[in-house]
This record gives structure tokens, C-alpha cells and sequence, in this order.
């Protein structure tokens, strides 16, 4: 099987670390963002880069995060989909940040899987990622049970990270 594994580098990226052994065996790469800590995946496995996510535009007191995001999503879509293409994975696992929201879209129209992990610091109310993500996702994953009350296709397993 062959596994996309996508995060933000931080938190994002030392929450998917906590599981890599369970996709030993399979065929793996990393689409995440460039940092000194993303810098030593490729001793792991192949790894794409994209954009990180810009702060929100600002005008005066005014935060446009809605438009950012989209000029954000715009501006990564065709290298993600030039990644998706290129390595045809048959999953998509993601802890969120960055890319995700755009990778994931774009991959379910291909028909790949989505399995999304909530962040463990999501205790009342999913990401922003995960909200979106939760829609489309084909295994959606939080690591609080009172979260299953709100998001009923949410699936709960215990402390996944």
C-alpha cells in the first residue's frame, strides 16, 4: 500500500512521528513544509515540500483569514496535484496544518482514502483543518471521547499520539 503521510512541520509533525512505525512495511513519503526539523524526513522516506501557510492579511484592525486561506489553497493546488499524480498513494494520513485541507480535497476527487488524526490538544472543538477535513475524510479520528457527542461520524480509539 502505498501511504501519503502530510502535516505541518511542529506539533503536527511530532504527533504523525509517534505512529511511523505503524506504516512499517508500506511504501511512504512525507508532503510537508520545509523547517529544520522536515529537513531529516528524506532519511525516512521520500519528501515533497510545499508553501507554509502566510499569516493572515491585515487591514487595520480588519483579519482577512478567509482570503488568505483561499489565495493559500490557489497557489499550492497544482504542485500538490503534480505530487498526487506523480506518486499515486492509495491513503492519505494526515495530523493536520499546512497543505492538508488542500491535499486531501484533491486526493478524494481522486479517489484516494483520507484518514485524518485530530490533534490531542483538541479537547471541546475540532481544528480548523479538522472541520474541513471531517467531511470528506473516510476515517476521522479524535482523541476525546466528549468530541464523539459533537462529530458523530468521528471515530474514537483512545490516545492515538
Amino acid at each position: 500500500m502505498k501511504i501519503c503521510l502530510t502535516c505541518a512541520a511542529g506539533g503536527h509533525l511530532n504527533q504523525l512521528m509517534n505512529i511511523i512505525d505503524a506504516f512499517e512495511g508500506h511504501d511512504i513519503f512525507f508532503i510537508t513544509t520545509k523547517s529544520e526539523t522536515t529537513m531529516e524526513l528524506n532519511k525516512i522516506a521520500k519528501t515533497y515540500y510545499t508553501k507554509d501557510s502566510p499569516r493572515p492579511f491585515r487591514l487595520g484592525n480588519l483579519e482577512f483569514l478567509r482570503l488568505t486561506f483561499t489565495f493559500y489553497t490557489l497557489s499550492i493546488s497544482w504542485p500538490c496535484f503534480k505530487i498526487l499524480i506523480r506518486e499515486k498513494p492509495d491513503v492519505i494520513v494526515s495530523t493536520g496544518g499546512s497543505s492538508t485541507i488542500c491535499l486531501c480535497c484533491l486526493s478524494k476527487l481522486m479517489g484516494t482514502k483520507i484518514v485524518y488524526i485530530e490533534s490531542l490538544a483538541r479537547i471541546n472543538d475540532l481544528s480548523v483543518t479538522g472541520k474541513y477535513v471531517y467531511k470528506i475524510a473516510d476515517l476521522f479520528l479524535v482523541q476525546w471521547e466528549p468530541l464523539l457527542e459533537k462529530y458523530h461520524k468521528a471515530k474514537y480509539w483512545g490516545k492515538v499520539l
